[in-house]
């Protein structure tokens, strides 16, 4: 009975180390969107493609067939 019981303490140990880790992990880390929003603005445009951007007035460029 007490074999079982401290392999019951010692898992419970082991999952919320691994929880605690976890959140942790996730609270650190910085989205995507806000290390983009971080990066120039020149260096995002130049990372675009350029062979068919959109136009001012908003109109997408049609796919030529072939």
């Amino acid at each position: 009975m007490k074999y079982e019981n401290l392999m019951l303490s010692g898992l419970f140990v082991a999952c919320l180390l691994v929880c605690t880790l976890v959140l942790g992990a996730m609270l650190k880390a910085t989205p995507s969107s806000v290390q983009l929003a971080t990066t120039s603005i020149s260096s995002v445009l130049l990372a675009a493609p350029a062979q068919c951007a959109l136009p001012a007035d908003g109109v997408i460029c049609p796919r030529l067939p072939g």
